[in-house]
């Protein structure tokens, strides 16, 4: 039949990009990839389709969801594991880490800027013309 299209979606019945097919091995390297906390583009490119070829972004995304969240997931509770463990146990950077990110504890700084002897600031304006001739003159001082 002319122009009828095969299976794959050419002209021709075989014609066009075989569909990806995820292995049980490429499920595992992925959700191992992401827990490391690989880039989803850099994680498409160890994953070989079945040409050898890598496999595009949303190809990824649309194929390995489940593992890229379980993935970091898994990677994100061993952390917060050890770094629960570290703060119960007395580690004072990881205490404060702790309270910082759970506790809603924060550094704070209060700068006052005074003017002179501890009085108020004082402002000058001056036009434009005036701000000129005083840059002039520092510089020809120089």
């Amino acid at each position: 039949m002319p122009g009828a299209k095969g299976k794959s979606g050419g002209k021709r019945t075989g014609a066009g990009r075989m569909a990806f097919k995820a292995t049980e091995e490429q499920k595992d390297l992925v959700m191992q990839l992401a827990a490391f906390g690989l880039r989803h583009a850099d994680i498409a490119l160890f994953v070989k389709s079945a040409n050898g070829q890598s496999i595009s972004e949303p190809t990824l995304l649309k194929n390995f969801k489940n593992e890229l969240t379980t993935g970091k997931l898994k990677a994100n509770v061993k952390v917060a594991q050890t770094l629960y463990k570290k703060a119960i146990g007395g580690d004072t950077t990881s205490i404060i880490f702790w309270l910082k990110s759970q506790a809603g504890w924060k550094d704070t700084q209060r700068v006052e800027v005074t003017g002179n002897s501890g009085g108020p600031i004082q402002s000058v304006y001056m036009t434009n013309d005036e701000f000129h001739r005083v840059a002039k003159t520092i510089v020809d001082e120089f």
